[in-house]
């Protein structure tokens, strides 16, 4: 081979490299999608924590509901994201391949029914003939028809609007509406005129309980496992602070300014959000209670369960046999607080 010809199929060989390994950058890319909850582990998205523990360029994108980000994963957009139990088992019930790999909470005080002042509703028995709000197929429009449902009324005798948490808070402040079943930063600001009737927890007890989850669709949980362990790992780091530290996550502390300034709101408002929140340990997820068990996961139950109500309610038209598929422990293997 003379020099020319040398130098040619270096030239090829750096080139073939070079291809290979902007490939693999590529793949380490990935669009995650978040909402406006207060949770411990959104200060690593604001600081950059979970790009840097994952090695992976991470796109952030802020939705305002479970259904919102269910539409963006099915198009292809997004590939991780925060959503409630019912949105979950509505998007996994029509065909989504989708598997839940952490728990983010778990039914608390942190999502609840508030009605406004003046309404007339002094007590569940009231409602029969008011107008309520909850955001479309969210957790928080499961638990309130289950709600109305467990008090023996229907849709008819309780006028139930699905539209989205800003709306919620404009006709709510207008007097267009009674109440809302919501989550902050509505939930607080609800609470300004008015006052907590029933929490998540309380329907929860009644026989209705949800979560709020992690989920990657399935294609890229199987190409990407220690990607979902890293991220796993990230959100229990700020766990275990938030469990052990509280001082960390007060009004003053900067987790609670870097939470306003990512989710909106003050510090002292996060502060106050993060003390509602029901979480658990890794080991308690990784149960099967929860997310281990397979196709006894009781995470999966809930979700068969959420389905069951939906189809009833005419959300949904199927309701599988098992959703234990859709559910998945592996990434909390090696995870400890």
């Amino acid at each position: 081979m003379n020099f020319r010809n040398l130098v040619a199929a270096i030239a090829v060989g750096v080139g073939t490299l070079a291809t290979a390994v902007v490939a693999e950058a590529a793949d380490k890319k990935v669009v995650v999608a978040y909402q406006t909850d207060a949770l411990p582990s959104s200060v690593a998205i604001a600081n950059g924590e979970f790009a840097k523990e994952t090695g992976y360029e991470i796109d952030f994108r802020r939705f305002n509901s479970g259904a919102e980000i269910f539409a963006a994963i099915a198009s292809g957009d997004v590939q991780v994201g925060y959503v409630g139990s019912s949105p979950f088992a509505a998007a996994v019930s029509r065909g989504l391949e989708v598997k839940a790999f952490y728990l983010a909470s778990i039914s608390g005080i942190d999502e609840a029914l508030v009605v406004r002042n003046g309404s007339g509703i002094e007590s569940l028995n009231d409602l029969k003939g008011k107008k309520l709000a909850a955001a479309p197929v969210s957790t928080d429009h499961y638990q309130l028809l289950a709600l109305i449902k467990s008090l023996g009324l229907t849709e008819k005798d309780v006028q139930v609007f699905a539209i989205p948490q800003p709306e919620i808070v404009a006709s709510y402040n207008r007097g267009d509406i009674d109440g809302g079943f919501v989550w902050d930063p509505a939930l607080t600001e609800l609470k300004k005129n008015g006052k907590v009737l029933v929490t998540s927890k309380d329907v929860a007890d009644k026989g209705a309980p949800t979560f709020s989850a992690w989920v990657a669709t399935s294609k890229f949980a199987a190409d990407n496992p220690n990607f979902l362990k890293g991220f796993a790992s990230v959100i229990n780091k700020y766990y275990a602070s938030f469990a052990s530290d509280k001082s960390a996550w007060g009004p003053d502390s900067d987790n609670g300014k870097s939470l306003a300034k990512l989710l909106g709101g003050t510090a002292d408002q996060q502060a106050s959000a993060l003390k509602n929140l029901t979480l658990l340990t890794p080991e308690v997820q990784a149960s099967d209670a929860w997310l281990g068990g397979g196709d006894k996961a009781g995470a999966g139950k809930i979700l068969k369960d959420t389905a069951s109500f939906l189809k009833e309610q005419g959300k949904v038209s199927d309701v599988l046999a098992n959703y234990g598929a859709f559910v998945t422990a592996d990434a909390l293997t090696g995870v400890s607080n």
